[in-house]
């Protein structure tokens, strides 16, 4: 039997898990959040990035401490932190097939903006992949992931099963909320960056129990799943552990 042929709705984080880390977009996001909070609060480039990271470990991300503390128009931060360089995200045709061959609803959430989501998908090719994208601003800036209340409001307003549904994150954190609402749930592995989650990763020796499958390659994982569904008979396959869709 396919371990995942109860799977009805497949939802998937964006950044770091639609493309890979390699493509190191988050430096670029992450320099202009501390310009960002240096220019609108008053206060230096060294402070505002202590603040940058203290909020986002008090408040899930930067954005819901400003503005639950300050006041920050969240437009105006979203707007100025995701104008950045894409030009490493390249097309994925393989991730678009292997999209396409899954069966059932497909969904982004994400704790950027849509915006960005949009951006990025196109650069993929993805634009047509998803039944809708789930941001920041349906969580009201103030719920992100991993809060249990971000995945209560997607699945509410989107009437998901959590029992019948798949998350794909790079962030474990955001995976433990997923499988403590029933959620099948699948690690996209970014051992490349400097967050202190993905550098946890790589000291594992085995994997939590609140995550299921654990991937590198993303497309070919995807595309094993669905060979799978498609012949329900077949022998359980192994995923190969690599590949990349991004320029480095």
């Amino acid at each position: 039997m396919n371990r995942f042929d109860h799977v009805e709705t497949w939802v998937f984080d964006l950044d770091n898990t639609l493309y890979p880390s390699a493509c190191n977009l988050f430096p670029q996001i992450d320099r202009r959040m501390g310009e960002f909070i240096a220019e609108n609060l008053g206060i230096p480039l060294e402070e505002a990035r202590r603040l940058r990271e203290s909020y986002y470990y008090e408040h899930g991300t930067t954005l819901s401490g400003l503005v639950q503390l300050h006041d920050v128009s969240p437009h105006d931060f979203l707007d100025y932190v995701h104008d950045i360089d894409l030009s490493a995200v390249t097309a994925a045709p393989d991730l678009v097939a292997a999209l396409e061959a899954l069966p059932g609803r497909k969904f982004v959430l994400t704790n950027a903006s849509r915006k960005h989501a949009e951006a990025v998908m196109n650069r993929l090719g993805l634009e047509r992949s998803f039944e809708d994208i789930f941001d920041i601003h349906a969580l009201e800036y103030i719920h992100p992931k991993p809060m249990r209340e971000a995945f209560d409001r997607f699945i509410n307003a989107h009437g998901v099963t959590p029992s019948r549904a798949a998350m794909f994150d790079d962030l474990p954190a955001n995976l433990e909320t997923a499988y403590g609402i029933g959620m099948t749930t699948v690690l996209v592995d970014c051992s490349l960056t400097e967050h202190p989650q993905h550098r946890a990763i790589s000291g594992w020796t085995d994997l939590p129990v609140h995550i299921h499958y654990r991937t590198d390659a993303l497309a070919p994982f995807l595309a094993g799943i669905g060979a799978g569904l498609a012949e329900p008979s077949a022998p359980e396959q192994t995923i190969p552990l690599n590949g990349q869709f991004c320029l480095t």
